[in-house]
């Protein structure tokens, strides 16, 4: 992995970002299936799973399930039935004044009671914890979005005899996604270094693992050294999807 995105740099002159995007799906994909198979020791269990890894998959699941959750989310605030409209609202304003940390403290003590007692893989609580969170604070950049878009837009629309779904779908999200992609894309990397918070829950993700070497008594003095490289991780990352929102800008010209 670590070898495709420094390809990722250093080759798109070469390969194309459509081809390397394809890549890096099927490379996150071969990842989980080799972590799910019996090489005949039998398979790793997610609660072994930590360090990168983790962080990579908690911010991967996390960014793509709280996109079309959050969408839904400012789509119902702006909604003209009161009801719909009031349960959105309650639903971002309670998640966005709970901090992260006590998000993770319910998903790991209320789910499963919730459902009944079931138990419930840890590292699927954080992934349900860091979902909400983050959909609540998606839902008001696209809501922004939403809401800079002029009247005429859906006038225009239903001129053309477009209904109400079709106007949504075909006018007004599009146009509204284009213009908070830098929103979207700060919401992505914030939730990428927020992974470092599911310690309190016993999943040994990158800051975690890098306690841990720095507690051995083998790499007693070595602290600047640890989180030194554990920032140049974080920092390589968040740049990279910084940069990626920057060539998607130019793309869709939403900078003029």
């Amino acid at each position: 992995m670590l070898a495709l995105f420094i390809g990722f740099f250093v080759g798109r002159a070469v390969v194309s970002s459509r081809i390397m995007n394809l890549m890096w799906l099927g490379v996150f994909v071969l990842a989980m299936v080799l972590l799910s198979l019996d090489f005949g020791g039998g398979g790793v269990q997610s609660s072994s799973w930590g360090g990168l890894l983790l962080t990579i998959i908690l911010a991967a699941v996390g960014i793509v399930a709280s996109f079309p959750l959050g969408v839904a989310l400012a789509v119902g605030r702006t909604s003209q039935y009161p009801i719909i409209s009031a349960i959105c609202t309650a639903f971002i304003e309670i998640v966005r004044g709970t901090p992260l940390v006590v998000v993770f403290f319910i998903a790991q003590l209320f789910v499963p009671l919730l459902l009944g007692g079931t138990n419930i893989d840890p590292l699927f609580r954080a992934m349900i914890g860091i979902t909400i969170f983050s959909a609540a604070y998606l839902a008001e950049n696209v809501r922004g979005g939403l809401q800079s878009l002029p009247a005429g837009q859906t006038e225009a629309a239903r001129a053309l005899g477009l209904n109400g779904s079709q106007t949504l779908l075909l006018i007004v999200l599009p146009q509204a996604l284009r213009a908070v992609v830098p929103a979207l894309v700060g919401q992505g990397i914030a939730l990428f270094k927020d992974t470092s918070l599911v310690y309190i829950i016993g999943l040994k993700e990158l800051t975690t693992v890098t306690n841990s070497i720095r507690n051995n008594p083998n790499f007693i003095g070595t602290e600047k050294e640890l989180f030194f490289t554990i920032s140049v991780i974080y920092f390589i990352f968040s740049y990279a999807m910084s940069s990626g929102a920057r060539n998607l800008e130019k793309r869709l010209n939403t900078s003029r």
